[in-house]
C-alpha cells in the first residue's frame, strides 16, 4: 500500500506499507522517497550497508526484548547477535487520510502478542519556496496488563548506541554530510547530546530536525555521518524507558526539508516557522 504526501499541491513523499519485507528487517511503514521542493531525494531505502534502514520510520531495537529496529540484536557481554526476535508494525486503520497528511493507528506485534499500540500523525507544511516541514508525532501505548520497557544497544551495554525512536536514513553521497547545531559542529560534538535543532547538510540539501515538545527536546540525538548518513531522536539513551500498563509515551519531531545550505540564522528562522 502506497500513500502519496503533498505539500502546497506538490508531491513530496510516499508513505509505504510493505508487509512482504523480510521479517529480519522488522517490517514497518515508512516514508520514501522524501524530496526537497526542487525534487532532490533525501531518504534511503534498504541501503547495502544497513538493509533494515527504511527511509523515515519509527524503529525501536528493544521492546521488552523484541527487535523492532531490524538486523541483529545487541546482547550484553555477547555483542550483535542474530536472533529470531523481530517484531512487525501492523497498519490497523486510518483515522484521517488527506493529501497533506494522515492519522494512523498501528499495532506493534511480536512473539504472538500485541506489545504496543501506536497513534501516528503526519502532516506537511510549506515554509518557503525552497523549504517545507514534515511534522511527525507518534504515541506509543502499552495495552497489556503488565509493565514493559523500551531499550537500546546502549542500555544493553554498547556505549554511544542509544538509538531507537524516530529515525531518518539519508542518502549516501561521495562525501559525508556536515552536521551542526546552534552552537556545535561535527559528529563527535553533537552525537549523544540534546539540542533544540540539529541540521544534516548534504551536497544540495539540508535536513533540520527539531523536537516540538519539551519531552522530545530532552531526548539526545543519534548522529552518523562518516559510516552512513542518519539522524535519530532517542527514547532510551542512558536508561530504559518504562511504560507501565496503560501508559503512553508521546514524541513529536518536526523536520525542515530544504534545498541548498541555509546558514544558522536562516535555519533558526525556518525552525521557528515550522514550529509555530
Amino acid at each position: 500500500m502506497t500513500t502519496p504526501l503533498h505539500c502546497a499541491g506538490r508531491p513530496v513523499a510516499r508513505y509505504l506499507h510493505r508487509p512482504d519485507l523480510d521479517p529480519r528487517l522488522s517490517p514497518r511503514p515508512y516514508l520514501h522517497p522524501v524530496t526537497t521542493p526542487r525534487g532532490t531525494t533525501v531518504t534511503e531505502e534498504r541501503p547495502g550497508d544497513h538493509l533494515h534502514h527504511l527511509g523515515v520510520s519509527v524503529a525501536v531495537p528493544d521492546v521488552a526484548g523484541h527487535n523492532f529496529w531490524g538486523g541483529r540484536t545487541f546482547v550484553r557481554d555477547q555483542g550483535p547477535t542474530a536472533l529470531d526476535n523481530h517484531g512487525v508494525q501492523h497498519h490497523d486503520h486510518w483515522k484521517l487520510r488527506d493529501p497533506d497528511g494522515f492519522v494512523e493507528d498501528l499495532s506493534w506485534r511480536a512473539g504472538g502478542r500485541e506489545l504496543l499500540r501506536e497513534r501516528r500523525t503526519v502532516a506537511t507544511g510549506e515554509l518557503t519556496p525552497t523549504a517545507w516541514a514534515l511534522d511527525f508525532t507518534f504515541a506509543l501505548t502499552n495495552p497489556g496488563p503488565e509493565a514493559l520497557s523500551l531499550g537500546s544497544p546502549a542500555t544493553n551495554g554498547r556505549p554511544g548506541a542509544g538509538y531507537g525512536g524516530f529515525f531518518w536514513r539519508a542518502p549516501k553521497e561521495s562525501a559525508a554530510p556536515a552536521v551542526l547545531t546552534a552552537d556545535a559542529e561535527g559528529e563527535d560534538a553533537v552525537h549523544g547530546r540534546t539540542a533544540d535543532w540539529l541540521a544534516l547538510r548534504g551536497t544540495a540539501w539540508t535536513l533540520v530536525f527539531a523536537g516540538a515538545t519539551e519531552e522530545t527536546r530532552r531526548d539526545p540525538w543519534f548522529v552518523r555521518t562518516e559510516e552512513y548518513p542518519g539522524v535519530g531522536s532517542c527514547l532510551a539513551w542512558h536508561e530504559r524507558l518504562p511504560l507501565p500498563a496503560g501508559a503512553t509515551a508521546v514524541r513529536r519531531v518536526v523536520t525542515v526539508v530544504a534545498d541548498g545550505a541555509p546558514g544558522r540564522g536562516e535555519i533558526t528562522a525556518l525552525v521557528r516557522k515550522a514550529l509555530s
